[in-house]
């Protein structure tokens, strides 16, 4: 018996030091899935703007419920900081970050901006290191090893910018619509697109970082999420109505457009700003941007199945390396 209870507390031990892994893991299939259905989209006219508004209006109408009735007893009292933190967090990624990555999106391919994620556990670390979230003594392996890792990854996604290679043809298949374009597009603005990746990431890894210290204060990742995308929704609402001037921009309908923005918004928004909540909690900032670059590998063969993307030797290259 008392074997037993011992096997059953080491299985639950090893369990839940694989929950972390296990979720973040996740959570980049759908990160791979959002990026191909948000091309796709975006490719029939769907503005980003627009897409990231219904993106967190999406989210929002799922959350907050959620938030509501789960965390009652739990939710501290509202106050003005963490408010003002909660604005800042709602520009950062809800309008800053997704906004200049479905830019540099269009821009390039899906292939090539899921490719630069990878850079963002790199930045993620450095600002981590900035705001003393991660110490680095020079004397241990493992600090030695996110040192080196950070240079690869920087010196991976340089080589992915900078060279693109020979093409590697996954499927070959003749006439598909979507490279064509997507070459077009990718040869006449990649310089913009890199730009708009590039701010994208540090958007991206200063929203890992506040959330982090809002954590601490506010103690409570549904509400937390829920508030960050009424944030997001309000401000985004606000941008697109500046920079999209035609009102029937925003129809939308049972298509392509319905599809990206629901499954962003639930997946990509709700779902994620929550388990990244947790997991940032437990195990810092760092360690939810670690497994990006997964996300790459598997939005290259979506691409090339899906959209016929001509996915490059560079891009293969930067993940690996």
């Amino acid at each position: 018996m008392g074997d037993q209870t011992s096997g059953a507390a080491a299985s639950s031990n090893v369990l839940n030091k694989a929950k972390p892994y296990l979720a973040i893991i996740s959570l980049q299939f759908g990160y791979a899935g959002m990026y191909i259905l948000s091309t796709i989209c975006m490719k029939h006219g769907m503005s980003n703007f627009i897409l990231a508004t219904y993106r967190h209006v999406v989210a929002t109408i799922v959350i907050a419920p959620f938030a509501f009735f789960l965390e009652r007893k739990i939710r501290p009292k509202m106050t003005l900081p963490i408010l003002l933190r909660i604005v800042i967090l709602g520009f950062l990624e809800p309008v800053l970050d997704q906004n200049l990555y479905y830019l540099g999106m269009k821009f390039t391919t899906a292939t090539y901006s899921s490719a630069f994620v990878n850079m963002l556990p790199a930045v993620t670390f450095i600002m981590a290191m900035i705001f003393r979230l991660e110490k680095i003594n020079l004397k241990k392996i493992h600090s030695v090893a996110k040192l080196a890792g950070t240079a690869i990854t920087v010196g991976g996604a340089m080589v992915m910018t900078l060279y693109k290679g020979p093409i590697i043809d996954f499927v070959k298949s003749g006439g598909a619509t979507h490279h064509g374009t997507t070459t077009e597009s990718a040869g006449q603005h990649w310089v913009s697109g890199t730009v708009a990746l590039l701010g994208s990431i540090v958007g991206w890894s200063s929203f890992f970082i506040l959330q982090s210290f809002t954590l601490k204060k506010y103690p409570a990742e549904l509400s937390l999420t829920a508030w960050i995308c009424f944030m997001g929704t309000v401000q985004d609402a606000g941008l697109s109505f500046i920079m999209v001037r035609d009102l029937s921009a925003w129809k939308i309908g049972f298509d392509s457009r319905l599809l990206a923005a629901s499954y962003s918004g639930i997946v990509c928004s709700g779902i994620a700003y929550y388990v990244q909540g947790i997991v940032s909690r437990a195990r810092g900032p760092v360690f939810v941007t670690a497994f990006s670059p997964l996300c790459m590998i598997i939005t290259a063969a979506l691409g090339a199945f899906v959209l016929n993307e001509k996915v490059h030797l560079g891009s293969i290259l930067e993940p690996l390396s």
